[in-house]
């Protein structure tokens, strides 16, 4: 493979050096011999044990586990490469980190994932590869070109192939963030979608905001997926429970659709339904508290089944172990963080999605300069 008569020199630290690895064999080169240590006092050393001067350069690291030192690695590789002459170097992100500290959402809160954006861009990258970014204005931090990648056609495939009667699904979203994704996987299925809408006890709104256009019992969202509040929804409530947050405070949830004797489907942080299979899909686990109050909310309503699909799994072994005893059937997540130490402790409900077909294809293309955005209509995982 060559770009402007250079190759593709595929580099990767400690974050996750299996999926690195899968995804060389994808493009049938080998991984660029580089030893990434850490000296007594902390500081990251590196050495790239090949030249990679006037190559093109993709250097993948997933921000997760020991994060700021995975991010540090990157960017000293980044560095390195960009002294040692590299023609383009384009970071491969799966997990981007700081991804969830990417608004001022109280005062003198910082920005962090900007602050990352820059971080990256300082050190020499001329290309960014993410996959499933959890707030999309992220791209906007950039001057120079991001990718995106979904996994929701990995999703949809996956649903299709492993959930028995999911024709008779409904796909639902567990707070208003999560409507957007959670709506285009039920327009892939053709199947109907509903939400969880979050509420303080007492009645202030906790999420604002909608997109999409399915129906709810029977009638168009239309009238409220665009600052969902109380009035909006009113007539729509379907079932509620009550669940503590951190702080001691209540917060209500409430599902807007009819998800009665249907498969439901959960795209996002977490969902109730009545008498249905649920899946439940989400871009980020961290605690597990979001799927552990959806799951049992889903119980509650009389769910058959449910399933929770994530894109990235940051689990804790305390918080996996407990999100092995919730009723669920499955847990799906990518492998955009390694998770072969997780399969055993999830007593075989942990199934993982291998996303190393689309990154692979994905850096073939960007190589070869051809359009990353065909990639989700052709490639075949």
């Amino acid at each position: 493979m060559h770009y402007g008569g250079n190759s593709i020199k595929l580099l990767t630290g400690n974050s996750h050096p299996e999926l690195a690895q899968a995804v060389a064999e994808r493009l049938n080169i080998p991984l660029v011999p580089c030893v990434v240590k850490n000296f007594s006092n902390g500081e990251i050393d590196v050495k790239i044990s090949e030249s990679v001067r006037d190559e093109d350069v993709f250097i993948l690291q997933s921000g997760c586990f020991d994060v700021n030192d995975n991010l540090m690695e990157l960017l000293i590789l980044i560095s390195a490469c960009k002294t040692a002459s590299a023609r383009r170097i384009t970071a491969v992100i799966p997990c981007y980190p700081y991804a969830r500290q990417a608004q001022k959402d109280k005062s003198r809160a910082p920005i962090t994932a900007k602050l990352v954006a820059n971080m990256l861009a300082t050190a020499g990258a001329d290309h960014l590869i993410t996959m499933d970014l959890h707030a999309s204005q992220i791209q906007g931090f950039f001057d120079l070109p991001v990718d995106n990648l979904y996994s929701e056609p990995s999703v949809v495939r996956y649903i299709k192939m492993e959930v028995r009667g999911w024709q008779d699904s409904i796909v639902v979203s567990p707070d208003a963030g999560g409507a957007k994704r959670a709506s285009a996987i039920a327009d892939r299925l053709g199947t109907e979608f509903a939400l969880i809408h979050r509420q303080k006890a007492g009645g202030e709104t906790m999420q604002n905001g909608v997109n999409g256009s399915h129906h709810v019992n029977g009638a168009s969202t239309n009238g409220f997926v665009n600052g969902l509040t109380n009035g909006a929804i009113e007539g729509n409530l379907a079932n509620g429970s009550h669940g503590q947050v951190s702080d001691g405070s209540e917060r209500m949830q409430l599902l807007v659709g009819d998800v009665k004797d249907k498969i439901a489907i959960l795209v996002d942080d977490m969902i109730d339904t009545g008498r249905t299979i649920a899946i439940l899909v989400d871009d980020m686990i961290d605690t597990g508290r979001t799927v552990s109050l959806a799951a049992r909310l889903l119980k509650e309503n009389g769910a058959k089944e449910i399933y929770v699909i994530v894109s990235h799994g940051l689990f804790a072994e305390a918080n996996l172990k407990q999100l092995a005893t919730l009723p669920i059937e499955r847990l799906v997540v990518t492998n955009t963080i390694p998770q072969s130490a997780n399969e055993a402790v999830c007593e075989g409900k942990l199934h993982v999605l291998d996303v190393s077909p689309v990154l692979a294809e994905s850096i073939r293309r960007t190589h070869n300069g051809e359009s990353i955005s065909l990639l989700f209509e052709d490639l075949t995982v």
